[in-house]
């Protein structure tokens, strides 16, 4: 096997509260992930040449080091000494530092990838163990599917899949520092958290209105104010006919639920002709686990 294509698929969160900050600096969370239909393609080749070589479709994207497919590939290359090196092609469509887990989930499609390639008969579990080596989401990006995160994010629990709908999802045309979000949350006795318990009780029951009622985000606490945007953005998506609008992540992407594919696609095309959202994309509920397409 000297080639292998991917998709690294995109999360949402359809729950997301901040309970405290820990002495180390970390936010412990409780989140209800889930992933989408919307995907970035890799492909990982192998040569004879050592190192690693990153390519995307992306101008402003790091080619090194700093790029988390590269970090995922050399963390496997290192520990199994692995002779030779790897080329891989990242085209990326899923928006970039917008709450999606997208590098993230790209970085998760090379360790998966590179496992298969190489015959390093990693278990889901072993690839799992490495990835929250590189970022607290990437062990969710190689399990996929519907699941209860705490800790920081890494601490996983397989939810039942969620129902089937229509995924609308729109990116405006602002940059949202994760860093700020979070040195700016608020945590007191007055902080009004998002009902998580209910969220999950809902996902368990196969209810897709109940879903939809109790999701939550605690970080718009923050984002809303400062890019009121995303107010807007899930305005219109309401308005239009989701069952609910909300940003995932620490943003700024806003996403909405649907169980009229209708109106889905009317509100697809009336984000896509206004001026509130620079990307905007359709897409499906996706409980498959990562394996080649």
């Amino acid at each position: 096997m000297f080639e292998m294509r991917l998709k690294a698929l995109a999360k949402i969160n359809l729950g997301l509260d901040v309970l405290r900050r820990r002495e180390d600096g970390y936010h412990e969370v409780k989140m209800v992930m889930q992933t989408i239909s919307l995907f970035d393609k890799i492909t990982i080749r192998k040569t004879k040449k050592p190192g690693i070589r990153v390519k995307t479709n992306l101008f402003y994207l790091p080619e090194n080091e700093n790029n988390l497919v590269y970090q995922a590939a050399k963390i496997l290359m290192d520990e199994f000494r692995i002779e030779g090196g790897v080329a891989i092609d990242l085209q990326k469509f899923i928006p970039v530092a917008a709450g999606m887990a997208g590098g993230s989930s790209d970085a998760a499609a090379v360790l998966y990838g590179m496992n298969r390639m190489f015959g390093l008969r990693l278990s889901k579990e072993g690839l799992m163990q490495r990835g929250v080596k590189i970022g607290a989401d990437v062990p969710y990006c190689v399990m996929r599917g519907t699941a209860l995160a705490e800790g920081i994010g890494e601490q996983l629990s397989v939810l039942p899949p969620m129902p089937k709908c229509k995924v609308l999802v729109a990116k405006p045309p602002i940059s949202v520092s994760t860093k700020f979000v979070y040195e700016n949350l608020k945590l007191n006795r007055d902080t009004l958290h998002p009902d998580m318990d209910a969220l999950v009780g809902h996902i368990k029951d196969g209810d897709l209105q109940g879903i939809a009622a109790h999701m939550g985000n605690l970080l718009e606490s923050v984002t809303i104010p400062n890019y009121p945007v995303i107010a807007k953005i899930k305005e219109e998506m309401v308005h239009a006919g989701a069952l609910n609008s909300m940003m995932s992540g620490s943003g700024p992407t806003v996403f909405g639920l649907f169980d009229s594919e209708k109106l889905a696609q009317q509100a697809y095309r009336r984000l896509r002709e206004g001026d509130l959202a620079r990307q905007v994309y359709l897409a499906d509920i996706y409980n498959v686990p990562l394996r080649r397409p």
